[in-house]
């Protein structure tokens, strides 16, 4: 699974219908509105190289109110909390 992270510019005044449009998409796995420089934080995840470039270059670049977007593709993830969160599954 290749991990990519989208810092995205989006129309001020249409922050939530972008959200709600880019989080719709396939490959996208979470979308959080932030503060700072950018406005929102898309994660995308996919099986291959390829399918980033279809995500985000054939799609989320091109929904409306998307101004600007800058990718990060993980190399690894250091967090424990997916390994926790699967070990605990019926575990009550």
């Amino acid at each position: 699974m290749i991990t990519a992270i989208v810092f995205v510019k989006a129309d001020v005044a249409r922050i939530p219908e972008v959200a709600e449009a880019l989080a719709a998409l396939d490959g996208v796995s979470e979308v959080y509105s932030v503060t700072g420089q950018i406005d929102l934080i898309v994660l995308v995840r996919v099986r291959n190289h390829d399918d980033i470039a279809a995500v985000v270059a054939d799609r989320l670049n091109k929904v409306e109110g998307v101004i600007e977007t800058e990718t990060h593709i993980a190399f690894r993830a250091y967090s424990r909390h997916d390994l926790e969160s699967a070990f605990s599954l019926g575990a009550e």
